[in-house]
């Protein structure tokens, strides 16, 4: 076959990526270290569980939303997931690191940095976190696949043994050495997956962060509440919430709770003592990121979604017409919506 380079040629790209291999390796194999060995993180009752932070992807995932959705209505597969997903990223990450079968772990990191892409885009407060890990991941991932490991790896080891199975064509696909490509094949793959990962890198950073066009937005730093699905009936008025954007790592907190008929006249007014003790029987969560009442408000976590009710003698006595829900964070910004007896 005419291919491109001669094993030394491939040894010494695998050499040179070295570093870019153990560093990506432990990004994935720290994520299972973390989960198993540091912190509870896969005991759902741990306020650190990891099914909460797949919680805070859901509002601005891209393309996944569904399988998203469809774990987090149902805790127990998510929590087989969650498992599934750490020991794969452990398993990965090390052999990674370790360069066994690398072109073949290569595709995996490739694959692990794609869904956390998709999924975690818009996170990052200080900077585009978790973008920046997805699309870096992406292109070391196909970097790493293309040179393969060199000195210093188990694929390595396995090749100058002389194992007869390192000699075969799926070894060079699957583990290091020599890609079984022509070379005009192998020109076209560079470019062709290049291309590719700049164009997933282009669309994404502007979806995500408008970074190519437009006015710049994070939508990591301040908070967004939706308001729907409003009713008063009789002495009780409920609707749903759902923080769709801001930090991740601590929850929106609201201190006023406000009906206000058309002359803003203020007919039910709860203030953050009021939240801090409302009944946590009156809210009805759906996802494993809950509302709740807090120590000074109401707590609403990145991606929690659920229904409030207030109930109040004096709801049944408001004549027919037009009112405004108005709900106040503690930062300063509100969120408004018309409610219709």
């Amino acid at each position: 076959m005419n291919t491109t380079y001669n094993k030394q040629s491939y040894y010494l790209a695998g050499l040179i990526t070295l570093s870019l291999r153990l560093v990506v390796g432990w990004t994935y194999f720290s994520a299972f270290w973390r989960r198993i060995f540091l912190k509870p993180k896969l005991d759902p009752e741990f306020a650190g569980y990891i099914g909460h932070k797949f919680n805070h992807f859901l509002p601005n995932s891209l393309g996944i939303k569904p399988i998203i959705e469809y774990l987090l209505l149902n805790p127990d597969s998510l929590w087989v997931a969650m498992v599934i997903f750490t020991i794969i990223e452990g398993v990965v990450g090390l052999f990674f690191m370790l360069g066994l079968f690398t072109r073949a772990m290569s595709i995996w990191i490739t694959g692990l940095a794609l869904g956390i892409l998709l999924a975690a885009g818009s996170l990052g407060t200080t900077c585009l976190d978790e973008w920046q890990i997805g699309i870096l991941g992406i292109a070391a991932g196909f970097t790493i696949f293309l040179s393969g490991s060199g000195k210093f790896s188990v694929d390595y080891w396995l090749m100058k043994k002389n194992k007869s199975f390192t000699e075969s064509k799926w070894f060079g696909w699957l583990g290091s050495g020599v890609l079984p490509m022509k070379t005009k094949s192998l020109n076209k793959l560079v470019i062709t997956g290049s291309m590719l990962i700049l164009f997933i890198t282009l669309f994404t950073n502007q979806h995500f962060h408008g970074g190519l066009w437009g006015p710049l937005h994070n939508m990591s730093i301040k908070p967004k509440v939706e308001i729907s699905n409003t009713k008063l009936v009789d002495n009780s008025l409920s609707f749903q919430l759902y923080r769709v954007e801001g930090v991740d790592v601590y929850g929106s907190f609201l201190i006023d709770v406000t009906l206000t008929n058309k002359a803003g006249e203020k007919i039910v007014q709860l203030d953050a003592k009021a939240l801090s003790k409302f009944p946590k029987k009156q809210i009805s969560n759906v996802y494993i990121s809950k509302i709740k009442p807090g120590k000074h408000s109401m707590i609403l976590p990145l991606g929690a979604k659920g229904t409030v009710t207030v109930i109040d003698d004096i709801l049944a006595t408001m004549p027919k017409g037009e009112y405004t829900l108005k709900l106040t964070d503690v930062s300063g910004k509100n969120w408004s919506v018309a409610v219709v007896k």
